[in-house]
């Protein structure tokens, strides 16, 4: 991805300081100055009408992680080879509560993609309004391929460093990209073999016989359906009988998959890096999780046994005709080409199930075409919701049934589509919800930040 100072937007006096000495400090980061950006764009209306935020060094604050922490990760393979990877967890804002943020596993991840993601997290965080924090970790180690045994032997020697750094009151990991159910029991286990303490609020994700919460696997795509029902819902419109498009093929496609289902509309789509599949019967589920979560296998397989559906090698999803798109794969997949060709095909509405899946440019596209746009922050903090519910139980040595998780779940999505809409509407941008998400998010986080002093 290359940046140059034509992609942004023009900011306000204010914010355009912050944003170089971001830049400044920060070379080579483009997801970071992406990120970055987008809210300091969004929060102009705020500085101006509030220079407290301004005059008390608010932003100064809110851009640099509060701690950053790099490590080295050696694990040995299963040909006896030692292998060593990096790890990072950004502790990026605490005023709300202590650090809480995914761990990813992927071979694209940087400094710069953790800290857009933990930067990400603190507003996502703050619109639950659950008393959380940001941040974000992981490696550049690569699951697929590996072994069950290398697999465990590389979450040992993750948790080996991350130990130091986490606690239930400090810093509270879960699960993102490349780090699920599997991943997160082999570094509880190392957790409490290191620390002697079984602290079930140590990590979010945990399997349900175990401390683990109902529904929180389900969370981040249930939330971003849940977010869309809302944003139709203003316009007097349901789900029933919409086209859906999903990207991905991991949880949150799968479950969003699931919900638009229940809900009513048919989802026809879902992909993975070797192409992508359409199977306008609608996607049949168990044979999903079977091919993905079971086998571990291609997409293509989907195709090859399911009667109708056909593979795309190579292709881009986002040129199927769809009334309502997800995108739930990865950061900038779906750009300013593929927003057109949405807009052309009628999509009425665009939840981002992904962390930044759409690029500055594509969000634009929808924005000027009356589309209806859900950034991250805001569709997909339902993961981070329920995890932060996941902690409640741990610390009550509570648990809660489906109903009467995903009913809570439904609240929070329901609360942070309601703040984000009325953020927009109060600073003159009604119906932005990128705007309406940023500024919410931030007025909690600043607040709170102004509450506490200079520390």
């Amino acid at each position: 991805m290359t940046e140059t100072t034509a992609d942004f937007h023009p900011l306000s006096a204010a914010a355009q300081p912050i944003f170089d000495t971001v830049r400044s400090l920060n070379p080579n980061e483009p997801e970071f100055h992406q990120a970055v950006h987008e809210v300091l764009h969004s929060i102009g209306p705020v500085l101006e009408r509030h220079p407290k935020y301004i005059e008390n060094g608010i932003l100064e604050r809110l851009v640099e992680p509060e701690r950053q922490i790099i490590f080295r990760v050696p694990w040995i393979d299963d040909s006896g080879r030692l292998r060593v990877n990096r790890g990072y967890r950004v502790q990026y804002n605490s005023a709300l509560g202590p650090y809480k943020g995914g761990l990813r596993f992927h071979p694209s991840v940087n400094i710069s993609i953790i800290k857009f993601l933990g930067f990400e997290q603190i507003f996502k965080n703050a619109l639950t309004g659950q008393g959380i924090g940001g941040g974000k970790g992981g490696s550049n180690f690569d699951p697929h391929g590996k072994s069950e045994a290398e697999v465990m032997r590389f979450c040992q020697s993750f948790m080996n460093e991350l130990y130091r750094h986490i606690g239930e009151h400090t810093d509270v990991p879960a699960g993102d990209i490349g780090v699920g159910g599997r991943e997160i029991g082999y570094m509880f286990g190392m957790y409490r073999k290191i620390t002697n303490r079984h602290e079930s609020g140590i990590l979010t994700g945990k399997g349900i016989g175990w401390g683990g919460a109902q529904v929180r696997t389900e969370a981040t795509g249930y939330g971003a359906v849940f977010f869309v029902q809302s944003m139709l819902a203003v316009h007097g419109q349901t789900l029933e009988g919409k086209r859906v498009a999903v990207s991905g093929s991991g949880n949150v496609a799968i479950y969003a998959i699931e919900k638009a289902q229940q809900l009513g509309a048919r989802a026809i789509t879902a992909s993975d890096s070797s192409g992508y599949i359409v199977d306008d019967a609608g996607i049949d589920l168990g044979l999903l999780r079977q091919i993905k979560e079971v086998e571990r296998g291609r997409i293509v397989e989907y195709a090859n046994r399911r009667p109708g559906a056909r593979f795309v090698e190579g292709g881009n999803v986002w040129e199927v005709p769809v009334d309502i798109a997800v995108p739930s794969a990865t950061q900038n997949e779906l750009n300013l080409d593929s927003a057109r060709m949405l807009i052309a095909n009628g999509v009425r509405a665009v939840a981002e199930g992904a962390n930044m899946p759409s690029t500055p440019e594509a969000v634009g596209a929808f924005q000027d075409s009356d589309v209806l746009f859900a950034p991250g922050k805001a569709a997909n903090a339902g993961g981070v919701g329920t995890s932060a519910l996941e902690m409640s139980q741990n610390a009550s040595r509570q648990r809660w049934n489906f109903d009467h998780s995903e009913q809570k779940l439904r609240d929070i999505m329901t609360d942070i589509h309601d703040a984000s809409f009325r953020a927009a509407e109060r600073y003159g941008t009604p119906g932005d919800y990128v705007a309406g998400a940023n500024i919410a998010g931030f007025e909690r986080v600043a607040d709170a930040m102004l509450a506490q002093g200079v520390i």
